[in-house]
């Protein structure tokens, strides 16, 4: 359970004295899930920015409603009482590590309030502490694989060792990224604030990023990594709840958008299934209708970006019985559009894809190939793959298995590596 094995990453071993039943330990399971990002985000206000320190006292909060909740049971108020508890375990650590720091004795003498005058705990306000938490773990300070790592762990409550088989690195690893990013925002004194409204959009678009990232790590990654894509999900709420901007719904259009063909994109055994080729009534239609209604209103208005135009031509794909009656035409206009704002090798070759869908495979092969003759594309499998695709349609065959090899050599993934050779397959029969 994540309780546990958090408690037990950072040295409290509280099962051995004591066996919370197995229900107990459930629900305050989900009280970590649910609560531990407020509750972080929270306690880092309170200790004046310090990320290490109020990480530490949460978790021996929830180590000490372990401890005490068998005997007392649950608070009708978990929250409360776990900020309450942390804010006196910060105190704790505080005199441990003695009061030689500057301002040390200020914060212990504000953290010690008198138990009849608790620091105030408004959900509006511990909200606001969520939106400064974000953008402290999305800074630009920090590398892009430090951002992710950090939103995962510190946001999202997402346990080391789960980041790490998400991402198929050690939790050795994975730990060194996270231990390394709090260093730098120690060192560079990074403020636990929302950006000044002048630096909002750039380092908004930065915390769009990496949360797209981490959905897209878990939708197309392995069978480990799909609970990145909820937690990115359940990220985009948050943000579209505290900011409700264009490029926040477009973004959140657009995750549910894509993850509502989860259920038809692989068969059981795990082989991947094309768009045109999925039983679309497996296709998440309460998804779709949400992501459907968040795209229209960003493109309402008339003050999006990138994520929302992507949303659109996932909601053409999905508002299409068939594959024969999707409207390409407007696809084609909609990646005109975002190229327009997004310059991109991969956009200008999902461009190319669809006006081959839309004009004909002779004219999609001569853009890819000009793609692939400026040389940004020539690592990318994709490209190949298409390519590809588009000579096996007009019988250039040798071309066409030549492209496939190509993009076996450079494809990384299993359910597409095995797509790959299938086709290959199939073109020798």
């Amino acid at each position: 359970m994540i309780v546990e094995r958090t408690f037990s990453a950072v040295g409290v071993s509280c099962f051995a004295a004591m066996k919370p039943s197995l229900d107990l330990r459930r629900t305050i399971d989900a009280i970590y899930r649910a609560e531990s990002g407020r509750i972080l985000a929270t306690l880092v206000r309170w200790l004046g920015g310090d990320l290490e320190l109020a990480e530490e006292a949460m978790h021996e909060a929830f180590a000490a409603a372990l401890e005490t909740w068998p005997d007392t049971g649950i608070p009708q108020k978990p929250r409360p009482w776990l900020l309450s508890t942390g804010r006196f375990k910060a105190i704790d650590v505080l005199r441990r590590r003695g009061r030689s720091k500057a301002g040390q004795n200020d914060l212990i003498f504000a953290l010690e309030a008198p138990v009849d005058e608790e620091p105030r705990v408004d959900d509006g306000e511990m909200e606001d502490d969520r939106v400064r938490l974000v953008f402290i773990c999305c800074h630009p300070a920090l590398p892009p694989e430090a951002q992710v790592a950090l939103t995962l762990r510190e946001v999202c409550g997402l346990t080391t060792e789960e980041i790490a088989q998400a991402f198929l690195v050690t939790t050795a690893t994975l730990a060194q990224r996270i231990v390394r990013a709090k260093a730098v925002i120690r060192a560079k004194s990074i403020p636990y604030q929302v950006p000044a409204s002048h630096e909002l959009p750039a380092r908004l678009g930065a915390v769009l990023h990496v949360v797209y990232l981490v959905f897209n790590a878990g939708y197309s990654g392995h069978t480990k990594a799909a609970t990145l894509s909820v937690e990115a999900i359940r990220l985009g709420r948050v943000l579209f709840d505290l900011l409700p901007e264009p490029e926040v719904m477009g973004l959140l259009g657009l995750m549910l958008l894509q993850e509502s063909r989860r259920a038809a994109r692989c068969t059981l055994e795990g082989e991947m299934i094309l768009i045109d080729d999925q039983d679309r009534s497996l296709w998440n239609r309460d998804q779709i209708t949400e992501g459907i209604a968040l795209t229209e209103n960003a493109l309402r208005s008339r003050r999006f970006g990138a994520y929302t135009l992507q949303a659109a031509i996932a909601a053409v794909h999905a508002e299409s019985a068939s594959p024969a009656a999707t409207d390409w035409h407007q696809i084609v206009l909609l990646y005109d559009r975002l190229l327009a704002i997004q310059p991109s090798p991969v956009v200008e070759l999902n461009r190319a894809v669809a006006v081959a869908i839309h004009e004909g495979p002779e004219r999609g092969l001569a853009l890819v190939e000009a793609l692939l003759a400026k040389g940004e594309l020539v690592g990318y499998h994709l490209a190949h793959a298409a390519r590809a695709d588009l000579c096996r349609r007009l019988d250039r065959l040798d071309e066409a298995r030549a492209s496939y090899e190509t993009a076996l050599s450079l494809a990384r993934q299993e359910p597409e590596r095995r797509f790959l050779l299938r086709r290959l397959d199939e073109m020798k029969k």
